[in-house]
């Protein structure tokens, strides 16, 4: 019996379908309450923290940085310039996949392959987010013509106009001056980000490096409104960059170039200062390089042949050369064995050519081989007597050698404002202790007496320790900024004391014997000494490179260029009234009073005579009066 056929309840179908409306009718009900509360939360409850992202969105904060202060030498020369550039920019964040758009940058400018390496690199170097990386500088009107057709192959990159470092006088001024170079990591940490924000160069040396500060300036800023390509619609607000200041610096760039053509070509170094006052009238280290470069990224194969050069162009040598300075401390020697009363002027040592200590056998050798016979203080100066000096160094010890060299600024830096500098060595009997376990040996004492064996000292100092010499021990550290911002700079650096001896007359006596090395009719400069319209106080002085065997001779022919001794003279001028302190160094020149004091001479020429070859009138005394009219 088939089963009975189910009738359709439509009472219970209305029911199931009015409840199901309902539900769905709260539902939509809900989920519209819903959202009106969200919209509400959004647009009300959290307006101002929305629309500040929206406003970021569309307004950006740019940085403008500051023009970076000129610098100039003393008489308004400009050594350091800004000049107008284009470069190409990439803002990484707004590049998407930028390792492609440098290859489109490659492609479109047609360039060396190997320039993406260096693109790369400087991506990749420190930044700050959504910060322009410079990648390419000094564009040419091509180029820029280039990019313009192609921007859309090229997101996030953008050519940009600014000011780059220019050095129009090269490589004159590369060691005194420096340069400045692209922002690294380290720097990137230690600078402030504010203030550096937006600027890709900093000082790297010299005085780039050292009044950083005063010559970066202070950052401006301003706000543009942008769209969704980031492109800049307009600026709503914009606030003006601080320039760096000025810098007028003590160096004379005619006495400059003029050192130079002394130099002739020659690998050394030639320090030029004011005695009264520590200006640095001119700094030459031979040979030099384009600073140029180095400022928008020098490239590898550029940098490897200035690194790798024998004649080492960036080794600054007035700064960092250290040189055994030879006979040319024997006046500060001279003055030492005053002041402590071993030696009077008229003391006398008999010189047959060497020098023995007492119940020893080595002799210690004096250049002239056959001896000057008895020598006094005035002689021996002019002579450049090694046997005088032998015995005034066994007379006065280590120690108190030690104590004087080092008031005349030898084994610590003297200047105020070069941060390259180095203390060179003044050795002691505690430094060899602890340098080589060892104990000071008497003969080692005779060598420091006439400037070799371990003692070490820089172009610098050997002009400074001049400087006192002229100055009767005035003590003006050496600086190279004039004025800063239109003011006279104040370094935070402790000045040496004066030196003050128990005798004044003790100045005057080592400073005759100075003036007989050029004066004087036994004088080793005699020739450059005469041929000068005013009087010159000098010392000569020759340094070893390599040791001479005991009984052995200089022979200049078996001895490679570069092992032969160095050649130094020290001078100041005009002898009455000093007006000008010259330190010359000629690597391998192997003769002070032959090769450096003819290059001693034209400096102190260059300063002190006027177009027409005269002493000017300011340096005018009665002994040069004497000597033009002799002359004439």
């Amino acid at each position: 019996m088939p089963p009975p056929i189910r009738l359709k309840d439509h009472e219970r179908d209305t029911r199931l379908i009015r409840s199901r409306m309902l539900f769905a009718a709260l539902a939509l009900v809900f989920l519209t309450l819903l959202l009106m509360a969200r919209m509400y939360y959004l647009q009300v409850v959290q307006f101002e923290h929305h629309s500040t992202l929206a406003e970021n969105n569309r307004i950006h904060v740019q940085s403008l940085p500051p023009t970076r202060g000129m610098i100039y030498d003393r008489n308004g020369l400009v050594i350091a310039d800004n000049r107008a550039s284009f470069s190409l920019t990439l803002t990484r964040e707004r590049a998407g996949d930028w390792e492609q758009v440098l290859n489109s940058i490659i492609e479109i400018l047609q360039l060396e392959p190997e320039s993406r390496e260096l693109f790369e690199k400087r991506i990749r170097q420190g930044r700050r987010p959504f910060e322009p990386v410079p990648v390419m500088f000094e564009l040419s009107e091509e180029q820029i013509a280039r990019i313009a057709v192609n921007q859309f192959r090229l997101p996030g990159v953008e050519v940009a106009a600014s000011l780059v470092r220019y050095y129009p006088q090269k490589e004159h001024f590369a060691h005194s001056v420096g340069y400045v170079g692209r922002i690294n990591e380290n720097e990137l940490k230690r600078l402030d980000p504010v203030n550096y924000s937006g600027t890709h160069h900093v000082g790297k040396t010299g005085i780039e490096r050292f009044y950083e500060e005063q010559l970066h300036g202070q950052v401006g800023y301003e706000e543009v409104e942008t769209n969704a390509r980031g492109r800049v619609l307009r600026v709503l607000n914009r606030v003006e960059p601080v320039s760096g200041q000025d810098i007028y610096l003590t160096l004379d760039s005619r006495l400059q170039e003029a050192a130079e053509l002394a130099l002739d070509g020659r690998r050394g170094a030639i320090v030029a200062l004011d005695p009264n006052t520590g200006e640095v009238l001119a700094m030459v280290s031979q040979p030099s390089f384009d600073p140029n470069p180095f400022v928008t990224g020098i490239s590898f194969k550029a940098y490897g042949l200035l690194r790798d050069s024998p004649d080492q162009p960036l080794f600054n040598r007035v700064l960092r050369g250290l040189y055994p300075p030879g006979s040319t401390i024997k006046p500060m020697m001279a003055v030492a064995g005053l002041d402590a009363e071993v030696i009077t002027p008229a003391s006398r040592v008999f010189d047959p050519g060497f020098y023995k200590l007492p119940n020893h056998q080595h002799r210690y050798r004096n250049w002239n081989r056959y001896g000057d016979g008895w020598v006094a203080l005035d002689l021996a100066l002019a002579r450049s007597n090694d046997t005088y000096f032998y015995d005034l160094a066994h007379k006065l010890g280590v120690d108190r050698i030690h104590e004087y060299m080092t008031r005349f600024g030898f084994g610590q830096r003297v200047a105020l404002d070069m941060f390259e500098e180095t203390a060179g060595l003044m050795p002691s009997r505690d430094w060899k202790r602890s340098r080589y376990r060892q104990p000071w040996y008497p003969g080692e004492t005779l060598i420091l007496g006439i400037g070799q064996g371990y003692m070490q000292a820089t172009p610098l100092q050997l002009a400074q320790s001049t400087s006192l010499m002229a100055s009767k021990g005035r003590w003006m550290s050496p600086h190279l900024a004039r004025s800063v911002g239109g003011v006279q700079p104040i370094v935070d650096a402790q000045m040496p004391d004066d030196i003050v001896l128990r005798d004044k007359n003790i100045w005057r006596a080592v400073q005759q014997g100075m003036e007989d090395v050029l004066h004087g009719t036994r004088g080793t400069a005699r020739k450059v000494g005469d041929s000068a319209l005013y009087r010159i106080a000098g010392k000569s002085g020759t340094a070893q490179v390599v040791a001479i065997k005991q009984g052995e001779r200089y022979n200049r022919d078996k001895v490679q260029e570069r092992h032969r001794d160095h050649a130094l003279f020290i001078a100041y001028a005009p002898a009455e009234k000093p007006a000008i302190t010259v330190a010359v160094m000629v690597e391998n020149g192997e003769s002070g009073s032959g090769v450096a004091a003819p290059v001693a001479k034209q400096v102190l020429d260059a300063w002190l005579l006027n177009e027409e070859g005269e002493l000017k009138s300011e340096y005018v005394t009665a002994d040069s009066q004497l000597r033009a009219g002799g002359k004439r």
